[in-house]
This record gives structure tokens, sequence and C-alpha cells, in this order.
């Protein structure tokens, strides 16, 4: 159990980056002639207005949650899951694919989204699979694989849509024809437009992945593999079979995210669909320092400010660009990770536990002695 003292230390480097970024955020607003309050209030009410409000955010939530689960695990066992983009774009092409093809009448709609999103799962793991063989087999830096499958992936998608997908009248490369509705994911309501069935799915991956993070020997190997893969290897961990494991998690659950944008948000491929979520689920991960527990309260923060930031736009008073609120939560990452650094240098965790048990036994001892 941590000291006062070090959980005083802790929470004060969690709290510290968040205030500076939002008094750099108000600070940005007032010098460009705007009220923060007005700011806020635009922000929230463009989130939780109402419950349509709500169900954008919620639908961002969706594949965001998604994606940094996933990314969670690639981080614990030590990799830079930088190609989680083009694992999302990946499984939204296996099932767009899936949906123009795999015709099933209305009644058998539920069993035909379970096969497509199985479908999306096996595309995000068959490119987490390629960043992976790339890094293990052929030495190729995770990050450098990333990025190139990133960019192949959006070409494929490109060449798919303007070519054999693009819809029969009126081609271009702006999107297929609308997939068949028994394709699409329902929604729950017009005025709470959400897919229920993704939000438990959601809510299922985080609970096993929790389990098999913290209560496995999987779990152990990947925290082993990512603390010192050379001492993992002596100790009998299986390395590359640990790291190859991490990247079809993570592919598989990308994937799903891109399934969800492809058959809910858009209810068609586009180029670009993941919509730079990936990048983002990256962020939340780093904003945590790779703590499961918090992801889907950060990833619903995340979700509420930048769907709330589209009303920064339309606002009278207001009229700002809504990449303000993309440099809110830069600043927030940015401030987040300056901090750990300055607590890694100046309050080491180990050495706080250290002043403190040294402590408590000379406390004991001085007892004993009177």
């Amino acid at each position: 159990m941590k000291s006062p003292r070090a959980l005083a230390i802790q929470v004060g480097f969690l709290i510290l980056p968040i205030a500076i970024s939002l008094a750099v955020a108000a600070a940005l607003v007032i010098a460009v002639g705007r009220d923060p309050l007005e700011v806020v209030d635009a922000l929230w009410k463009g989130a939780f207005k109402d419950s349509r409000k709500l169900g954008g955010v919620v639908n961002f939530w969706i594949p965001l949650t998604l994606v940094s689960i996933g990314l969670v695990v690639t981080f614990r066992a030590g990799l830079w899951n930088i190609g989680v983009e083009g694992q999302m774009m990946m499984g939204a092409v296996f099932a767009s694919w899936g949906a123009q093809y795999l015709l099933l009448p209305e009644s058998l709609s539920p069993l035909l989204n379970v096969m497509l999103i199985a479908l999306s799962a096996l595309g995000g793991m068959f490119w987490g699979f390629v960043v992976g063989f790339l890094k293990i087999r052929l030495g190729v830096n995770e990050i450098f694989g990333g990025v190139a499958l990133n960019a192949l992936v959006n070409v494929i998608s490109i060449y798919l849509i303007s070519g054999p997908w693009q819809p029969r009248i009126g081609g271009s490369a702006q999107g297929t024809e609308p997939f068949p509705t028994p394709a699409l994911l329902p929604e729950f309501s017009p005025t709470f437009p959400v897919n229920l069935f993704m939000i438990a799915l959601v809510i299922a991956a985080f609970l096993i992945v929790m389990i098999l993070l913290n209560a496995t020997r999987w779990g152990l190997n990947l925290k082993a593999v990512g603390a010192n893969m050379r001492s993992a290897l002596l100790l009998g961990v299986a390395t590359e079979r640990a790291s190859m494991s991490a990247f079809f998690v993570c592919g598989a659950l990308a994937g799903i995210g891109g399934a969800y944008r492809v058959l809910f948000t858009f209810d068609n491929l586009r180029p670009l669909a993941s919509g730079g979520i990936g990048f983002l689920g990256l962020l939340v991960v780093l904003l945590l320092s790779i703590r499961l527990l918090w992801v889907p309260l950060i990833a619903f923060a995340f979700a509420a400010i930048l769907t709330g930031s589209t009303r920064l736009q339309i606002a009278p008073s207001l009229k700002l660009d809504s990449s303000l609120a993309g440099v809110l939560q830069g600043m927030l990452v940015l401030f987040v990770i300056l901090f750990h650094g300055v607590q890694e240098v100046f309050f080491p965790e180990k050495e706080i536990h250290h002043r403190d048990t040294e402590s408590t036994e000379k406390s004991r001892v001085e007892q004993y002695e009177q």
C-alpha cells in the first residue's frame, strides 16, 4: 500500500499537467478576444445538450476505446504500434467486403452483423501480423513499418472505392455505394443513435483484457517482454510469440473499431474512414501511462471534447476553429509526459517507497527499544 506522501506526489503530478493545460488553453482563447467560459459552455452543449448529441459522443467513444484498449496491450509488451490506424482501415475494408458480398435476408441481420465484426477482427489481425512479422522476423522497427502500412492500406482503400467497388452511377473516389440495410448496425433510436451491441462489446473487451493482463501468465509474459526482452528470454519467456500475440489482440480490436466506422457512422467505405482515431488512441494511452483502468473514462472525455468542438464554429459569439480541441488534447498529453519525466528524475517511485520503508522500520525499532 502506498504511503500518504507517495500518494500525494502521484496525485499532484496528475493534477498539475491538467491544470496547466487548461490554463494555457484559456490564455489562447483570451488572446484572440474570446471568453474561456463561453468556450466551455459551447463544448458542453455540443456534447451533452440532448440525447442525440450524447449519442454522437458515444459513437466516437466506441472505436476510440477499442483502439486504446488494444494499444495498452502492445505498449505493455514494449511495442509502439503506430500501425494501429492501418489496422483500423484494414478491418473496415474486410467488413466492407462482407457487407457487399455476404447477402443475407433482413431477418438474419444480427447473424450478418456478427459475421462482419468477425471479418473486421480478422482484417485487423492480418495487418497487425504484417507489422509483427516485419518487426520480429525482418528487424524492421514497428514505427517505420506501421507508418508504411498505414499509407499502403489507404492506397488500397482508395483503389477499391474508385475501382471495383465504385458506385454504379456517378462513380468517384468519395465512397462506395451505401451498404445493404441488413449489413448495417442498427441504432437504438432516432433520439439516441447508438448501437447497443457494440457498447456491450466494448465493455466485454475491456473486462477480458483487464483479466488477461493482470491475472494470467500471458499478461505476465507481456510485462516481462516490455520491461526487458533479453531478460525475459533468459527466463524462458517465448518473446516472439508474446510480441506477436500483442499485435494480434490490438489488430483485432482496432479492426472492429474500423468496422463500426463503416457499418454505423458512414454506412459505406470512404477514404481515411478511420478518421485519425488510431492516432488519438495513442494520445489516450500515453496520457494514462498505459494504465488500462482509466481508458474508457479518458476516451470518453476525448470523444466529448472532439464532438463538442464542432459547436465552436457555429456559436455566434465565438466562431473559433474546432482545431482548438486538438490543441487542448495535444498540450494535455505533452504536459503529462513532461511531468512524468520530472517525476521519474526527482521523485522516483522506488526511491519514495524505499524511504517510506526505512522510515517505517526506524519507527518500529524506536518503539521496540522504548
